[in-house]
């Protein structure tokens, strides 16, 4: 595959490139105006770059008809897209549970698998530490960012009479287990399991899927309600 270097003649034109990818991965899909909006430049400068993404295949686009005017082109990652963020132990992890489910069988796979996110979630709560809850999940936001997931969080709105936030989203733009996650889809089931235990005064629910062609993973974290009246 060409590398988008070969399309860049200076850094601000590399970075953005790489600004462009980057909200495409983090908003699913998006015009070239909108995109021209966000990274306040012209319109113009932005479909140079988008015919370079997407000469490289890094982007794809579909056309949306709005009115009686030209059709407007609509633009998103491809998957070449998406292989440019951060996937750190796909290909060997992918290999070794392939291996393994060889030699122990899918359940066997299944318990290694609980037991690292068992692992993992240990680690997770040691780290977040006794804190309030919007602090512990602003530091397993970044807990999961150094890891390669792209992690954001937000508080949920408070009621309209006041206090304090109970509910948070955490969401994950990109997986860093992508290839796994497709081939062992319980790995998502045990994340779940690994943010619940890691927080175990919360309840945890998904709210997106990447593996159900969502563009993100979402979380929605609410203290359980006996902590929330204590």
């Amino acid at each position: 595959m060409p590398s988008i270097a070969l399309h860049m003649t200076t850094t601000q034109h590399t970075s953005t490139k790489q600004d462009i990818l980057q909200f495409l991965l983090k908003h699913g899909q998006a015009t070239a105006q909108t995109l021209a909006d966000a990274l306040d430049i012209s319109p113009q400068a932005v479909r140079r770059h988008l015919k370079d993404l997407e000469a490289d295949a890094l982007i794809l686009h579909h056309s949306v008809q709005e009115g009686t005017g030209r059709p407007t082109h609509v633009y998103e990652l491809s998957q070449t897209g998406r292989a440019q963020f951060p996937a750190n132990y796909d290909r060997f992890a992918l290999s070794l549970l392939d291996t393994l489910a060889e030699t122990v069988g899918e359940e066997g796979v299944g318990s290694i698998l609980r037991k690292q996110w068992q692992r993992k979630a240990l680690e997770y709560q040691q780290q977040l530490g006794k804190g309030s809850l919007r602090d512990r999940v602003e530091r397993l936001a970044n807990l999961r960012r150094a890891e390669g997931y792209m992690a954001e969080w937000y508080p949920v709105e408070a009621s309209k009479t006041g206090g304090t936030a109970t509910q948070f989203i955490l969401t994950e733009h990109n997986c860093a287990i992508s290839s796994v996650a497709e081939s062992f889809p319980s790995v998502c089931g045990h994340e779940l399991e690994m943010f619940a235990a890691a927080l175990p005064d919360c309840v945890v629910e998904r709210t997106h899927w990447i593996n159900e062609g969502q563009h993100r993973c979402g979380y929605l974290i609410q203290a359980k309600l006996d902590e929330r009246s204590a």
